[in-house]
């Protein structure tokens, strides 16, 4: 091939034209569906692209798996299933479960033609799902996934979700354990599990986090523990361990069956397991707490004692812009003990 001369595609292959006027996606990306009766080829839209060369690549993964829709007729259920298909993929799987659960909603006009679902109908699906801000929300979301597929496939021509309202997220109202609270932990420690108790109101570990500690992410001579997910700031954190709960991690060390700091009957806790037994807890010492929201005590805590604002974030598993790289050395370490050691109650 001459340097200036391009590549034809093959027939029937399609072919990516740039359309006319100031659009986000001027690319058209068309197939030939056949012949009309004067014998020029029927051209059909796949779909709009921002850029030539993801066109090419929409035509190439077409041909290799077409989707064969008539945006004339493609119902609300045949453009899910194609849509899990070739778009869900790319989603994260609690989201995807999110939507999923969320379609349920919208089976009532699974049959109608995508083009002539209007957003009062979308809305209907909101306003009587029968829950509250986030299975709203995830149905808003679904319509507005659904929209966009569409109108890449040319199905529609304005995205009708961008009319949805659905129930805001209310504001969180998180109560710390006031320090009579965390007397009467202590004064109950021959409770069953109330150790975990003091355990999460001195370390800032997430219920998820706790109940992942394995005895071998404890390092008993420098008196730390690695552990942490969720977040990059947060995973393999290093927690030194207050004195205060020192006697109860080393009590679970020696008792610990499963390899895990905290088990059930010498198997590993699950946090459904751990809920039950909260809710019990709190019966029993008359408190209503979120596991959660010992975090927050841990941080409140922290912060009335005077503690660095860097070694807080460090500690909670949280980024900060003062840290930097997030290395622990063993200065660093030393500087994590004497600000958790503020905590004096």
């Amino acid at each position: 091939m001459k340097g200036n001369e391009i590549m034809k595609n093959p027939n029937g292959y399609g072919t990516v034209v740039k359309l006319s006027g100031n659009r986000r996606k001027p690319w058209a990306v068309r197939k030939s569906n056949g012949k009309n009766e004067k014998g020029y080829p029927i051209l059909i839209n796949i779909g709009y692209t921002e850029t030539k060369e993801a066109g090419l690549i929409m035509l190439a993964e077409y041909n290799k798996s077409p989707w064969d829709i008539d945006a004339a007729k493609i119902t609300l259920k045949e453009l899910y299933e194609l849509w899990l298909e070739k778009r869900a993929i790319k989603l994260g799987r609690s989201n995807l479960c999110s939507l999923k659960s969320a379609y349920k909603h919208c089976q009532k006009y699974e049959k109608y033609r995508y083009n002539q679902i209007k957003s009062y109908h979308m809305q209907d699906c909101i306003d009587n799902c029968g829950h509250g801000y986030s299975t709203q929300g995830a149905i808003k979301n679904l319509w507005g996934h659904l929209d966009r597929f569409a109108s890449e496939l040319d199905i529609i021509q304005k995205c009708c979700s961008d009319l949805l309202t659905s129930e805001s997220i209310p504001e969180t109202t998180k109560t710390i354990f006031t320090d009579e609270e965390v007397k009467r932990v202590w004064d109950n420690q021959q409770l069953p599990y109330a150790d975990s108790l003091a355990f999460f109101l001195y370390t800032g570990f997430r219920i998820s986090e706790v109940l992942e500690i394995k005895i071998s992410n404890i390092d008993q001579k420098e008196k730390t523990i690695t552990g942490g997910t969720k977040t990059a700031a947060g995973k393999n954190r290093i927690v030194p361990i207050h004195s205060k709960i020192q006697p109860i991690v080393e009590q679970r060390i020696n008792q610990s069956k499963s390899g895990y700091l905290f088990e059930y009957q010498g198997k590993k806790l699950s946090v459904s397991q751990y809920r039950e037994i909260w809710n019990t807890l709190m019966q029993q010492l008359e408190m209503e707490h979120t596991p959660h929201e010992t975090r927050h005590t841990f941080r409140s805590r922290l912060d009335s004692a005077g503690a660095n604002k860097v070694c807080i974030d460090r500690l909670m598993g949280h980024k900060s812009k003062e840290t930097g790289e997030r290395v622990y050395t063993h200065k660093n370490i030393d500087e994590l003990r004497k600000n958790i050691e503020l905590i004096t109650n």
